[in-house]
Formats: structure tokens, C-alpha cells, sequence
């Protein structure tokens, strides 16, 4: 080691409270950088592990092979593991106290099957031979029927079919059992064989089976030589961005048709295989635009960690160059000092990030497992990758931080460094101020602001610091709303309910009564509509949205200078319109008492062609205005006249249960029951118009099971819950995800500014000594302080907010690959920020100046450093 470098070593221990202050620094920076990655690992390989737990760990299904096909998926070079399978049939559940699960239901596996997908044995083992069975533990708790391992179970087996003859299809188990209103079977077992099976093993009611299902599972295993065909699921050994192409030139090599097969596109998602090109391009931009932001805001902290060193070492560095020490030793005397603080100060980040991060789980396991059934917890997840990359991005900062800071040292002059005058250098212009700040604020304000520019570097990295921070704050808090929304917009479709009752029968009111009491029912819609009738409305040009106008699909939709909309009529129920009235801000009163709607004016659907996701608007009306309807006779196409409408409200708020399907040629009215009863002299109300139940439940589950046990005549119920848990899932671990982000963003932004205020007031000590030996008076010196705050404020709110926005509608635009909505700022979010900057700004200067305070004037004077 040579001798400046052994002087640079012996200055960092003997300020060891600048060194402590800047080790603390990059400690924060690293950790902060470990959090994010293990964050974006960890969740990655939650939604993996979930994925697997839920359905399996396959990544392509081939449904039906024969054996020359099976036999070519089992060659493939990339094939690792290879799974069979086959769907066996129902049978009659005999003694089953269930009506509306009467089947057993046989499914097989080949031994991989029974490693590779989530079946959990509760006694037993698993089947080893054609003959053998494990059964559902549901068996004994829903139907009430106990078999135990060595029965031997002789079944009817053969493929459910309902007796509708429109319905060609065989049903699976995503179909509920049929019945009529009156509880009748309106299905039948066809293609019966009798198979006799011993139960070998028990196991946990498998993940795939829905309460609703018709049929209890039971598991045999899978003789490959009496099956002609099977489904065959493939885990392969390289998961690459080609893998959709290759597979799709696989079938049609092996004469595989393109219904046979189909993708785990969950389980490649989360291991980060996208099919769609817009969204890769999305995440990979976004994804560089948040690095960036995080490099940034580390750089900074860091840097004026390593400034603030080099200017305190100034005279040191001068005193060097004056026995000789070189500009490239000083330089490298600065790399040196950085090199030393990251060697210490990066495991002990990564570290500290990494049991940051595993506390942080440990609460967000217990919220997540409570509020959505999650049977995975989020692991701390540390690949090599995710930790190799903490370490150069942390190395590459500290060398981005240092690097500015060594060139200044290297330019150090001995006499210069020695008398420190370089600071002093200043002129009347330099230090000008406009009188009209003294008129407004006062002599202190003046002063202050005196100070400020006298002391220019320091004030522009305390505002550099404040107009990262802001950066930071925005970025990343419109980042987290914009991918929440974009998340919500990709589930387009999707029930927004947990259960369904269509009603329409005698006595259905008391019915609903006792249902929607239910302790579990937490919010309900009652909803009429027009399934017998096609209802049009022509509107003027422009009114007509903006994509109905451009898009070439739609020109025989125009005629005579008008556009022709199909409506979506749904009415609510009094109590249920009053509730969606007032949440819209509606006239109650008015949709009750002439022929008036809410109209929804914003739709969101997935644009195939484009690849996109859109929300926009599908009608540019007024309230006030008028929507002439019409009836369409679907076999003469002629229109019939029905009334006039006007529009009470525009909303981008559906009522529960309510789709807009149809897209940008479709406008969904909200009416109330009198209303279409009134429509067209009540042409519209036919029996088919029966009402229909929509219910969101804490336990949606036992809330359907205490439904069955109330109804008198048998309802079409379906229960939702499942494809709305898979949803809010989603939408809750990323909330989690981008809001621990934010959370983590703002305190390394607070802890940055207080770090940089308080040591820009530390290192003024000279300045207010030689102020207070002139005079100034303690609450004179609050006033100063107070407006520098507010100066500090006000310049870094100047250039953050603007750069913010900046970032803000890149991202936006890097979204817009995949989505399609309206950029809007996120005004709440700028008030925040706006607030924040004052306070922390105020905070940070009143504690910094209170220790100045207790300072002596005397030993304050006869500091060196300026």
C-alpha cells in the first residue's frame, strides 16, 4: 500500500464521524437496492410456487396424443419431464347426501403425476397399479359416505351428457350438476363400463376441484399401454422467449392440431417468458426507467456523502500536493477512500437489505394468508443473478458518486487548499438579492438568501437532493397507481362478484331477504335486463367516441351523418339504484320519476389485433341529453320507435354485475324499474326479463352452501369466487409489492435530505457564529432559517415537479405498448409531495440549527473549515 493511501486510511479513522456518516450512507443505498431485487425475486417465485401449487408444475398440456405423437414429445431435445394423464369419467356416488354432488369423479396419473401436481396424501399411498385408488377426504365430510383403504369400489363408469340436445359436448367438472327449477336432473351418464378399484390411500380435496364441482375426486393411476390416447403435460428444460414459436412448428410437424395444446401462462409469466410483444417491450421499459430511478436517487445520496468528505479533506488534500503528491494521487486517493467504504459498506447493505426484507415478510405473510387463503408464503429469495447485480449497480454508483468529487480534488492547489479561499471568491453580482425581498419578508429573509448564493455548491446539492427525492416520491408513486390500473384493465371481463342467482320464481322476495341478512353477504345488487331485444340508438357524429369515428371496422355503423350504438339496458332495483345513484352522484329522484339513466361512458377491452389493452371513451355525451331508442326485429331488421331518454349522469363506474360487452359500439344505460316498465309502453318487460342476484361474500363457499339450505324451488346459482380470488391476488400481492416500494423509496428520500441539510448547517457553524457576534437575535435567526426553508422548497418544487412529470408521461408511454388509456397526473400525489418538501425541508433545518444554537460563539469562530 503506498503512502497516500495509508494517509487516506488514517483520515477516514480520525474523522470518524464524516467516515460513520458516509459508510451509513452506502449502506442505506445498497440495502436499498437488495430490497428491491429480493422484492421482485421473492414475489416472482411466490407466484411461481403458487402457480404450481394451484394447477401443477407443466409449462405445455397436449391433450389426446396417440403414440407416435406422445413418442416425439418424449425425444424432444428441450423436454424434461413428462407427465400423463387421462380424465376417466364419472360415476354414480352411491349413498351421497350431497343432491348436487352426486359423481365420483376418476381421474389417472402416470408416478410423475402424482410428484409434479398438488396432490397432498392424507393416508395411505399412492396408486401403483390400474386397479388402485385414492380417495377425496370430501367424500366423508360432504357426502357422508366412509370408505376405508382395502374397500374394493365397483363403479359404472361412463362421461356425463346433458339431455338438452344442443349442448353436444361431454361436461367436465367446470360444470355444475343440471337441474331443473325443481331440483330434476337434466343430465345423464352415457358410454358406461364397469371397473372395479381398491382404495389404497386418502388424500386433501385437490386444488383444481371447485366446491361446485358435480364430482368427488378419486386418483388411479395410469396404465400407458391400454391407453390409445393421453393428455401429456411437459416440463421443459430451457424456458425461452421462442418457446411459443417452437412449440406451435412441433405440432405441426407431428400433426398436432392447435386445440390439442395449450400453455401454463401463468407459471411462464412469473418465470418470465411473455408471449405478448407489447407487454415484454412494456415491462422491460418500465423496468429500466425504475433502475434508473433507483441509481439515480443512490448516486446521490452517496454522492453527496463522498462531496462533502472531499471538500473537509480539502486542506489535507492541499497539504499533500505540497510535498509533492501528484494530481493522479489525489485523484486516485479519492477512488481509494471509495473503494475502502464500499468494501465495508456493501456485504453489510446486502445483508442489511436481505433481513430487512425477511422481517417485512413476516407480517405481509399474515396479511396475505388472512385475507386471501394464499397456501404459499413469500421466502426471501436470493439468486446469484439478483445479488450480482445489487453488487455491480452498487459498485458502479460508488464509482459515479466518487468520480466527480476526485476530478475537484485533483484540481486542488496547495496554497488554495492550505488558506481556504476558494469558497471566498466572490462578487457583489454573485450576491445580489432583489429589494423586493427585504419589502415582503425582511431583513433575515434577505440574509438568508445572501447565504444561499454565497454558499452556492452546498445549496445546490441540498436542492439537488430535494428534486431527486421529489423524482423519486412521483415516479414511483404514479408507477404503483398506473400498474395497479394496468393490472385491473388486463382482467377486463372478469366477474366482479362472488355469486350469481337468477331469480324470477314465487316468493323470491323473502328469499332474497334472508340471503342478503346472510352475516357473510357483504354488498348485493339486484339487476333486470333486456336479453330478448336489440336495442339501438343513432347519435350525432360528434358524439360518437373517438375510436368508433377512426376505427375502418365500424364505417356501416354510420349513416346519414349519425352513429348506430347498440344499449345495454339494466334496471336496479329501488334500493339498489339509490346506492349506485348517490356513489355517481346521480339524481335519485329523477331516474325514478321520468325516463332518465346513468350512462357509462368509459369501456375497457382487449384489442387482439393491436395487442393491447384500451380504456376509453365510447361516447362523448352531456347530461341533458337525449338518446332517441329503438328496437331492432332480428328477422326483418327493421327498427321499431321506443322513446326518448335523457342522460341523468356520466360515470366510468359499473354497477356489480354489470358488463360492458360489445366494445367501442356498445353504451350501457342504467334505468330504474319503473323506467323500462315505461319504456315503449312496457314492450320491454317480457318473462325472460326474471332479475337476477349479485353478491360479493367474506366465505363465499358456506354463504352458497346456507343458500341451498334455505331455497324452497331450486335456483341457477354459480359461484365466482375462484376466478375473483385469482384476481384480487393478483391485484393485493402487487399493491403489497409497489407499495412497500414506495414506502421504501420516501424513507430513503427523507433519510437524504436530512443527511445532506444537516450536514450543509453543520458545516456553516463559522457562518452563523460570525452572525450572532454581529447581533442577530435568536428569533431573528429562526426567521432566516425558516425562509431558507422555504427557499430550498420552492427552488426544488421549480425543477422536481416539472422533471417528475417528465418521467411520469415516459412511463406512461412505455405502458401504452400494452394499454390504452388517458394520461392523467396524480394530483393527490403532487399535493403530498408539495407538503412534504416544506416539512421535511423545516424539520431537518430546525433540528440542524438547534445544535448550532448550543455552539460558542468563540470556539465556532476559530473552525477551519468554511
Amino acid at each position: 500500500m503506498n503512502i497516500v493511501n495509508k494517509l487516506t486510511i488514517r483520515h477516514l479513522k480520525q474523522n470518524k464521524r464524516r467516515t460513520l456518516v458516509t459508510i451509513i450512507g452506502v449502506i442505506i443505498s445498497v440495502a436499498m437496492l437488495t430490497a428491491v431485487a429480493t422484492i421482485g425475486v421473492s414475489f416472482m417465485d411466490l407466484l411461481k410456487r403458487q402457480t404450481i401449487a394451484e394447477g401443477g408444475n407443466w409449462h405445455v398440456l397436449y391433450h389426446d396424443l396417440n403414440e407416435k405423437q406422445l413418442e416425439a414429445v418424449q425425444k424432444d431435445p428441450n423436454t424434461k419431464e413428462v407427465i400423463l394423464s387421462k380424465d376417466r369419467g364419472y360415476a354414480t356416488l352411491e349413498g351421497g347426501k350431497d343432491p348436487y354432488k352426486p359423481y365420483l369423479f376418476i381421474k389417472e396419473y402416470n408416478e410423475k403425476g402424482f410428484a409434479q401436481f398438488p396432490i397432498e396424501l392424507s393416508s395411505g399411498r399412492y396408486p401403483q397399479k390400474a386397479n388402485e385408488v385414492v380417495i377425496s377426504d370430501e367424500i366423508k365430510k360432504g357426502a357422508g359416505v366412509d370408505y376405508k383403504i382395502g374397500d374394493v369400489l365397483k363403479l359404472d363408469v361412463g362421461k356425463r351428457h346433458a339431455l338438452d340436445e344442443e349442448i353436444n359436448e361431454p361436461l367436465d367438472q367446470s360444470f355444475s350438476y343440471m337441474t331443473d327449477q325443481n331440483g330434476k336432473s337434466e343430465e345423464k351418464l352415457v358410454d358406461l363400463k364397469t371397473e372395479e378399484y381398491t382404495v389404497v390411500g386418502t388424500i386433501k380435496r385437490p386444488t383444481w376441484e371447485q366446491p361446485w364441482a358435480p364430482g368427488y375426486t378419486i386418483l388411479s393411476y395410469l396404465d400407458q399401454e391400454k391407453m390409445k390416447e393421453v393428455n401429456t403435460s411437459v416440463v421443459l428444460k430451457k424456458l425461452k422467449g421462442s418457446l411459443f414459436a417452437d412449440t406451435e412448428k412441433f405440432a405441426k410437424a407431428n400433426k398436432i392440431e392447435d386445440q390439442q395444446y395449450e400453455f401454463n401462462y401463468d407459471l411462464l409469466n412469473y418465470s418470465g417468458i411473455i408471449k405478448n410483444g407489447g407487454m415484454r417491450t412494456t415491462l422491460y421499459t418500465l423496468s429500466a426507467i425504475i433502475m434508473t430511478i433507483i441509481i439515480v436517487g443512490s448516486v446521490s445520496l452517496i454522492y453527496n456523502a463522498f462531496a462533502i468528505s472531499v471538500a473537509e479533506r480539502s486542506r489535507h488534500l492541499g497539504m499533500l500536493s505540497s510535498v509533492g503528491a501528484t494530481r493522479t494521487q489525489k485523484r486516485n486517493s479519492v477512488f481509494f477512500e471509495g473503494a475502502v467504504i464500499g468494501l465495508t459498506s456493501i456485504p453489510i447493505g446486502i445483508i442489511a437489505g436481505l433481513v430487512g426484507m425477511g422481517i417485512t415478510f413476516m407480517f405481509i405473510n399474515k396479511m396475505i394468508e388472512g385475507a386471501l387463503g394464499i397456501s404459499e408464503k413469500l421466502e426471501v429469495t436470493v439468486t446469484f443473478g439478483s445479488i450480482l447485480v445489487v453488487v455491480l449497480v452498487s459498485i458502479l454508483t460508488i464509482f459515479i458518486s466518487t468520480f466527480i468529487p476526485a476530478k475537484r480534488a485533483s484540481r486542488i492547489s496547495a496554497i488554495d487548499a492550505i488558506r481556504q479561499t476558494k469558497d471566498l471568491k466572490l462578487t457583489r453580482k454573485a450576491v445580489k438579492t432583489s429589494k423586493l425581498v427585504r419589502k415582503m419578508f425582511g431583513m433575515e429573509a434577505e440574509i438568508g438568501l445572501k447565504n444561499l448564493k454565497r454558499n452556492k455548491r452546498r445549496y445546490q446539492a441540498t436542492v439537488f437532493s430535494l428534486v431527486i427525492s421529489i423524482i423519486l416520491f412521483l415516479s414511483v408513486s404514479f408507477f404503483t397507481d398506473n400498474l395497479k390500473k394496468s393490472l385491473e384493465l388486463s382482467q377486463v371481463g372478469g366477474a366482479d362478484y362472488d355469486i350469481y342467482i337468477e331469480l324470477g320464481h314465487e316468493g323470491d322476495d323473502q328469499f332474497v331477504q334472508s340471503i342478503v341478512s346472510m352475516d357473510d353477504v357483504t354488498e348485493y345488487n339486484i339487476i333486470k335486463d333486456v336479453p330478448g331485444k336489440s336495442i339501438t340508438s343513432w347519435v350525432d357524429k360528434d358524439m360518437a367516441g373517438d375510436q368508433l369515428q377512426t376505427t375502418a371496422d365500424f364505417k356501416e355503423q354510420f349513416k346519414d351523418g349519425k352513429y348506430q350504438y347498440y344499449i345495454n339496458l339494466y334496471a336496479l332495483n329501488d334500493e339498489s339504484l339509490k346506492s349506485y345513484a348517490d356513489q355517481v352522484g346521480a339524481n335519485y329522484e329523477q331516474l325514478q320519476n321520468s325516463l332518465s339513466a346513468i350512462a357509462i361512458n368509459t369501456i375497457q377491452y382487449e384489442d387482439e389485433e393491436a395487442g393491447r389493452y384500451v380504456e376509453t371513451k365510447n361516447i362523448h355525451a352531456k347530461v341533458g341529453d337525449k338518446l332517441s331508442l329503438n328496437t331492432e326485429d332480428w328477422e326483418t331488421e327493421k327498427e321499431e320507435k321506443l322513446d326518448q331518454i335523457t342522460i341523468a349522469a356520466l360515470t366510468d363506474q359499473k354497477p356489480m354485475g354489470v358488463f360492458d360487452n360489445g366494445g367501442i359500439i356498445n353504451v350501457v344505460l342504467i334505468v330504474s324499474e319503473s323506467t323500462l316498465n315505461q319504456l315503449g309502453d312496457g314492450v320491454l318487460v317480457e318473462e325472460e326479463n326474471s332479475p337476477s342476484l349479485y353478491l360479493k361474500s367474506k366465505d363465499p363457499i358456506d354463504t352458497q352452501k346456507q343458500i341451498e339450505e334455505i331455497e324452497n324451488i331450486r335456483h341457477y346459482v354459480e359461484n365466482y369466487y375462484k376466478d375473483r380470488q385469482d384476481n384480487q391476488q393478483m391485484i393485493l400481492l402487487m399493491s403489497v409489492f409497489t407499495y412497500g416500494f414506495i414506502t421504501l423509496i420516501t424513507l430513503i428520500s427523507i433519510a437524504n435530505i436530512l443527511n445532506t441539510i444537516s450536514t450543509s448547517i453543520s458545516l456553516r457553524k463559522r457562518e452563523f457564529a460570525m452572525l450572532k457576534s454581529m447581533g442577530m437575535t435568536p428569533k431573528g435567526f429562526n426567521k432566516m432559517i425558516n425562509y431558507e426553508s422555504i427557499f430550498y422548497g420552492i427552488k426544488a418544487l421549480l425543477y422536481g415537479l416539472p422533471i417528475s412529470i417528465v418521467i411520469m408521461y415516459l412511463m406512461y408511454r412505455a405502458l401504452m405498448n400494452s394499454f390504452d388509456y388517458v394520461f392523467t397526473l396524480p394530483w393527490l400525489s403532487l399535493l403530498y409531495a408539495v407538503i412534504a418538501v416544506f416539512l421535511i425541508v423545516s424539520i431537518a433545518m430546525l433540528y440542524s440549527s438547534a445544535k448550532v444554537k448550543k455552539e460558542n460563539i468563540i470556539d465556532a469562530l476559530k473552525q477551519e473549515n468554511i
